[in-house]
This record gives structure tokens, sequence and C-alpha cells, in this order.
């Protein structure tokens, strides 16, 4: 049996092993108010806008926020699903699937779902998992490549939970997975899948998030990973240097972004004669507004718009079980040494008393 405090709670039980799967957020609804309140939060994080809060601030509030929420509620409800946000149902599919996978597999873990921004945020779900007892956490931020607008911002998350806990958890961070050679599978076998199905295009487009030109300069590793990304998808694929392009999307505000840009590569491969173009976005573990919205309808007007006749967007991988199998293969690398087996009370009891005839002793 446990030792027990004379508060009552357990003493040397058996440590409990907790996986975090953090996505970036999304709003509770398809509404000006709930969009009001995500950008709010989104846009106020000094990670995803990297200016002086003297000068973010008044363009923030007084324009922004009073502007893009109508905008942003419409594009929302063209892609919102029955079950809520695209992202937060496939998020919660993928933390329930990978817990099913790690357990099949005799890795004991409890997942949990959480978004940096909206709900349940990470905070909430740090604090189920104290609760029920959980002292190890991995925190699995469901981005392939890295960045600090998005993976930083996620350690800053849980950085700032412990801050307020008074008993922390050991903690494990995830920092990226961009060239996992089961991610890279599980993506090339989505490709082959589509192609299978649908036929294939003149031109892979691979699309990934975009962000500031500055980031790089700063010492994001982002824009390289992604282009790594790219290059093993390509290879095992088996393209050719002129069978695919790699492309960044989302832009926002005036700065330098990223490129070449999603919008520009498919002006131009329409306007060289480029007929019918396959899209995927190897960035995103899910599909979102900005792969549903921005790149299934958007892009795929501007496309058709710019004299191209066929666009087929690919699917992130979801749920699907080679995504959910690469997801799984990498928790458990991560959880190497917490899963392992652990001794027993009677082995514990009998190592107290080792040390007490020792300390005894001497």
């Amino acid at each position: 049996m446990p030792f027990r405090s004379e508060l009552g709670r357990p003493h040397g039980t058996r440590p409990q092993v907790g996986v975090l799967l953090a996505n970036l957020g999304t709003p509770d609804a398809p509404t000006p108010a709930a969009l009001r309140r995500y950008l709010a939060e989104f846009l106020s994080d000094p990670r995803v806008v990297e200016i002086p809060k003297l000068l973010w601030w008044p363009i923030l509030h007084g324009v922004i926020l009073r502007t893009r929420p109508k905008v942003s509620a419409q594009k929302y409800a063209s892609v919102w699903m029955p079950e809520g946000s695209p992202l937060a149902v496939y998020t919660r599919r993928q933390a329930k699937l990978l817990q099913e996978g790690l357990g099949q597999r005799g890795c004991a873990v409890v997942v949990k779902p959480a978004m940096r921004y909206g709900q349940p945020s990470i905070a909430s779900a740090l604090d189920e998992f104290q609760a029920e007892g959980v002292r190890r956490v991995l925190v699995l931020p469901a981005y392939p490549q890295y960045s600090g607008a998005t993976t930083a911002s996620t350690f800053d998350a849980v950085s700032a939970w412990g801050r307020q806990a008074r008993w922390v958890p050991e903690f494990r961070f995830v920092n990226q997975y961009h060239d996992d050679a089961a991610y890279i599978a599980a993506l090339a076998g989505t490709v082959r899948a589509h192609w299978q199905h649908e036929g294939r295009g003149g031109v892979l487009v691979m699309s990934f998030h975009g962000m500031p030109a500055r980031t790089l300069a700063l010492g994001d590793p982002y824009h390289c990973q992604c282009q790594k990304t790219a290059r093993l998808l390509a290879e095992s694929l088996g393209l050719r240097p002129d069978e695919w392009r790699i492309s960044f999307q989302s832009r926002f505000g005036r700065a330098k972004w990223l490129e070449p840009s999603t919008t520009t590569t498919l002006g131009a491969l329409a306007a060289a004669g480029t007929k019918r173009v396959d899209v995927v976005c190897p960035g995103f573990s899910a599909d979102c507004l900005e792969t549903l919205e921005e790149i299934q309808q958007e892009a795929k007007e501007d496309f058709l718009h710019a004299g191209g006749e066929a666009f087929h967007y690919i699917a992130c991988l979801n749920d699907q079980p080679s995504g959910m199998a690469a997801l799984a293969d990498l928790a458990q690398r991560h959880l190497a040494g917490w899963l392992d087996r652990q001794p027993d009370e009677a082995e514990l009891a009998a190592s107290r008393d080792r040390a007490l005839a020792m300390g005894a002793a001497s």
C-alpha cells in the first residue's frame, strides 16, 4: 500500500504519465463575438506579432478587432463541421486515437488535447492532469516544423502554468518532427492514395504556413525545416524538380514574408500552361481554416481564374491510421524511460528497509 501523509495524499505511488497534444487554437463558434475573443488572445501573443506593444495595441484594438472578426467568422462558417471547428474536431480525435494506439503498444498514458489559444486551454488540460495524479507530462505540439510563433509559444504557456503550480510535474518537450521518417512516409502515402483515386496533376504544390521573412534572419529554423520536409517528401514520391514546388500561405500585413507565396506560385503555374495542380499542406497536422478555406476554396478559385483547369486539394493526415501511427512512434520514443517497468510496493518497502539499515549502521 502507498504511504499517506497526515494530509491524506499518497506517497510512494507510481507516477502517472500524460501526453499533452497541443495545437494552435480555434474560436468556439463561427460568430464575430467568438472570433473577437479568439483573435484578441492570438494576436496579443508577442511570439505571434513581434511588434512593440505600444505600436501594436492601437492597431489591434482600434482596427483589427473592429473589422476582422466579421470577415473571419464568415470564413469559419464555410468550413464548420457538425461537431465544431475542424481543428478542434480532428485534435480531439487524434488525442483519443493516440491514447488508444499507445495503449495497444503497452504504453499506459493519458492523452489530452489542448489549444494554445481558445479551449480547451493548455492550463486547463494541465490542471486536469494534476487533479488526476499525472506526474510526468510529454508536451507534444502538433507542429512538424519548429517556429517561435507556434512551438515556442506552446512552451511559454506550459511554463506560465508551471509558475503558478505548487508541485510542478516532470516535463519533456517535442520540438519538431519535420524530418521524421514515419511522418514523411505517412505524407507520401496520403499523396499516393489521392493520386490513385483522383489521378495525378502536373505539379504538386507543397504549401506551408507563412511567417515574416525577418524570423529567418533572427534565427528561427522554420523556413529551413519546411524546405527539408518538402525535399524529403518529393524524394519519397520520386518527383523530379519540375514536378513539385514549395510555397508559403497566410500572408498578413505589409511586412515581407517568406517566399514564394502560394498565390503567386499557383498563378505562375497557370500562366505557364499547367492545367492541373495538386496541393498538399505538410505543415498542418490537421485540416483547419488555413487548409479548408484558404487553400481548398480561395486558392482553387485563384488558380482557375488564372487559367488553370483542375485543382485538387490533398487532405492533411488528420486521424488517418498512418498519421496516427507516426505520431505514436514519435511519442513512444520521447516517453522512453518513463514507461519502463517500475518497482512494486514490496520492492519499494525492501529498498526503504535497506536504506534505514545502512543509515543505522553508519
